[in-house]
């Protein structure tokens, strides 16, 4: 076992974390102080797959307790899983809040024996961002946060600023986090295209569906492909799960969470299952609709989000090229770069091939999501299975359309075009 600030590993349950705290000064002062612990509130919410996740609250404060657990949660011992996820989702977070912290919850502690990290509880009316879509609910700032999050964390941990040394270091830093490296190149690039005990599907309504994924050969090149962009290719520090279940909302306010499979990767891997993930929402629509409700001006709202989100992305993105082409960025050198016609071109170049790599991973994890292990609320809410199947055949034959045909999309709204017609086949 390891020993560390709070001794050898144990699950925390509601008894022993009051006990924890009490020995942990930086969490007894943002609850108020001492006099607070005998007024403490404590709530477990994990909801996830994977961890242990408590809402500790005083009259005077409040945090997030989160403990990484030796196990998949949702799976239990069978299924063995690093507790070092923890130490890389508080690496990250501090990171991603230092280069973006309007986005990106605060770190108030972290433990490495106990991977257990205390935050910012981020209080309501914040909630997880699925469910919002789910209800049908519009933000109207979230395509300008989440690109501010997404331009700010890629560009400023990419060799767009990094010296290679710098950047080498801290690839290195973060090869550590290989078991959920290896999680996510099973359960998005591998398990989908073959037979495997853990894949599920909305059976047996897309028994066939799931069949064609698993015999289509051209999937299969296309999304080998991206399997070993995924695993070799250590553009940027991504956030790993970008999906909609890893974000917090409220109407003025967006924060992303859940950081634990991060580390260098491509940055299309982080755009692509944001985008991705709305892309599903939208074809769950249907299935959320009423004759009181048609969803037909809520679809409209999210594919104009994905369009700005994208629009809005590569223009921040380009910003912070433009502003930091003379500093310590090793990728293309001033000296080379050296007139506006060339730095243009590289700039066009660079940001076309970044487009098709978040087509291809966003269609890679919609896939998942239909015929994989861990599917989405957005549709697993449609209680009516054949309906359901409905909206999941039409969002996977998108995906497939997308995952191979990628790059003969040049713009966002080309992509949203084919989502339109694909949304009435």
């Amino acid at each position: 076992m390891e020993s560390g600030e709070n001794g050898a590993f144990h699950p925390l349950d509601e008894k022993s974390l009051v006990e924890y705290i009490k020995s942990t000064p930086v969490l007894v002062a943002r609850l108020g102080g001492e006099a607070e612990l005998d007024h403490l509130t404590i709530k477990e919410v994990g909801d996830g797959n994977l961890n242990f996740v408590y809402i500790v609250t005083s009259p005077k404060g409040s945090f997030v307790a989160k403990q990484a657990l030796p196990y998949v949660r949702c799976v239990g011992d069978s299924w063995p899983m690093t507790r070092d996820r923890a130490h890389f989702e508080a690496l990250i977070l501090k990171e991603h809040g230092r280069l973006c912290p309007e986005h990106a919850p605060e770190v108030y502690h972290f433990d490495r024996s106990m991977s257990m990290i205390g935050m910012r509880y981020l209080e309501p009316p914040h909630i997880i961002l699925r469910k919002g879509l789910i209800a049908g609910i519009e933000y109207p700032l979230l395509a300008q946060h989440m690109s501010d999050y997404m331009a700010k964390t890629l560009f400023f941990t990419s060799l767009l600023y990094h010296s290679t040394a710098d950047h080498k270091k801290a690839v290195a830093e973060f090869c550590g986090n290989v078991e959920m490296c290896r999680l996510t190149e099973q359960v998005v690039f591998s398990d989908p295209y073959r037979i495997s005990n853990i894949n599920r599907w909305t059976s047996p309504y897309l028994d066939q569906d799931a069949k064609s994924v698993r015999e289509d050969d051209e999937l299969k090149v296309q999304i080998a492909e991206l399997k070993s962009m995924f695993c070799e290719r250590a553009q940027a520090l991504i956030h790993g799960d970008l999906h909609t279940g890893s974000v917090m909302v409220t109407i003025d306010s967006t924060q992303v969470i859940d950081p634990e499979f991060g580390f260098y990767a491509p940055m299309g891997f982080d755009i692509g299952a944001f985008l991705g993930n709305l892309v599903l929402s939208y074809f769950s629509q249907e299935g959320h609709a009423t004759e009181t409700n048609d969803r037909k001006a809520y679809k409209d709202w999210i594919l104009n989000t994905i369009e700005e989100t994208w629009s809005q992305f590569e223009k921040k993105f380009l910003s912070l090229w433009d502003l930091h082409k003379n500093g310590n960025g090793e990728a293309y050198l001033p000296d080379i770069y050296n007139n506006p016609e060339v730095l243009h071109m590289a700039q066009k170049k660079y940001m076309n091939n970044l487009f098709h790599d978040s087509l291809g991973f966003g269609a890679a994890k919609m896939i998942r999501r239909i015929v994989g292990i861990a599917h989405v609320e957005d549709f697993e809410s449609i209680k009516d299975e054949s309906r359901r199947a409905i909206c999941e055949r039409r969002a996977l034959n998108f995906g497939k359309l997308l995952l191979k045909e990628r790059q003969k999309f040049d713009t966002i709204g080309q992509v949203i075009t084919a989502i339109k017609e694909r949304s009435v086949q």
